[in-house]
């Protein structure tokens, strides 16, 4: 099942409805490194909040979709991860060490809008971790 992309001023939300198939995943994160590339997104943020099934795969191509795109300048936050989901990761090993995450879509557009602050405001380099 296809991700639906939307863009949100300079960023990009994909809600992911289902579980993804490794074939879903591999689509998502093409369809993304398009999407950031044609409308120079600064932030992406991928809704996992109704997924109940995650992975190793799948969490695995949500942290190369945060590299991929923190590459070409975009930072990627992943909102409304399920707490049986979180707590199955932390006992499999899984982490999201090297990306943003977020409780739900207000609270990634907020940590989205101080990164890119951050990242306009003189002498500052990077953003916010």
């Amino acid at each position: 099942m296809p991700v639906q992309i939307l863009r949100q001023g300079s960023s990009l939300i994909a809600t992911v409805q289902s579980a993804l198939t490794d074939s879903d995943a591999v689509r998502l994160q093409q369809d993304l490194m398009d999407h950031v590339s044609r409308f120079r997104s600064e932030g992406i943020i991928l809704d996992v909040g109704s997924i109940d099934v995650l992975d190793s795969f799948a969490a695995r191509s949500l942290r190369t979709i945060a590299r991929m795109t923190r590459l070409r300048g975009a930072d990627t936050v992943i909102v409304g991860l399920q707490p049986e989901i979180a707590f199955a990761m932390v006992q499999l090993g899984l982490t999201f060490d090297d990306m943003y995450t977020c409780l739900d879509l207000d609270e990634g557009l907020t940590l989205l809008d101080r990164l890119r602050t951050a990242r306009r405001t003189p002498g500052r380099r990077g953003g916010v971790r």
